[in-house]
């Protein structure tokens, strides 16, 4: 019997994830002395040695520097939107706040990056996308327009994510301002309690399924992650933001609610 993943992979893991999100914040800028410097400042333990080990074995490394835009606070040369959700989880009512993230899955063939869009009011993952690549096509537009498929906007939404250049650049920032009752927010900087909803969901996903499994191929992971989404998790997974009801009976409740109202 397999004893499953050690203590040390898992955290290495956990440290991968993070690794590439302040490489991507930094455009591929940074190599291992600035990110270990960057995930000690988020909480993390860890030596130069031990990213460099990491990246080195992710095949992470920096590229040559060169001139950014300065445009707000941003280090990718994209403007960021202020924090406008502000940690208000809890919404009155369905499409009233999305939460978006995205992670990295590892199968035998390489990566897959996940990108979900949360819906705040009954934490329901209404658009995801699983890539190859990290492009905004194939990440975030991908999501939106499956959770634009699933829950057409028809009032007021804040979009909430981190300040990734799959969600700060011209590509995705131009889908979502084609639609009038948008309103974008973006975490602060280097603070991810801003996105605790999407990193709850990934940790979870990763706990309850991910490190249980192995893929052998992208495809088999593809099909795995999907069947799990939308066949346990978004609909048979009881959930103790919703009083560890399924998101299936907290939707009956509340239309219950609405039509007795």
């Amino acid at each position: 019997m397999k004893s499953g993943p050690s203590k040390r992979w898992l955290e290495n893991e956990e440290l991968l994830v993070n690794i590439n999100k302040v490489f991507e914040a930094s455009s591929g800028s940074y190599g291992s002395p600035r990110i270990a410097i960057e995930l000690n400042t988020l909480g993390f333990q860890v030596s130069r040695q031990r990213t460099a080990r990491i990246m080195k074995a992710a095949g992470i490394r920096a590229k040559r520097k060169r001139k950014f835009v300065a445009t707000t606070d941003s280090r990718h040369g994209y403007p960021v939107a202020p924090n406008v959700l502000n940690r208000e989880f809890t919404v009155a009512r369905p499409a009233q706040g999305w939460m978006s993230d995205i992670t990295y899955i590892r199968t035998s063939k390489g990566w897959l990056y996940l990108t979900v869009i949360i819906n705040l009011f009954d934490r329901k993952v209404v658009g995801w996308a699983m890539s190859r690549g990290l492009s905004a096509e194939e990440s975030t537009i991908a999501a939106w327009r499956m959770a634009i498929r699933n829950r057409p906007i028809t009032q007021k939404l804040i979009f909430h994510s981190d300040r990734g250049i799959q969600y700060a650049c011209s590509a995705f920032t131009n889908v979502l301002n084609t639609n009038k009752w948008v309103k974008r927010s973006m975490s602060r900087k280097g603070n991810c309690w801003d996105n605790a909803v999407a990193e709850s969901f990934f940790k979870t996903i990763k706990v309850e399924f991910v490190y249980k499994n192995q893929f052998s191929t992208q495809d088999q992971a593809k099909l795995s992650l999907f069947k799990w989404i939308e066949t346990w998790y978004n609909r048979r997974r009881r959930h103790s933001a919703l009083g560890y009801k399924t998101m299936e009976e907290f939707e009956l409740i509340n239309n219950n609610q609405r039509v007795a109202a």
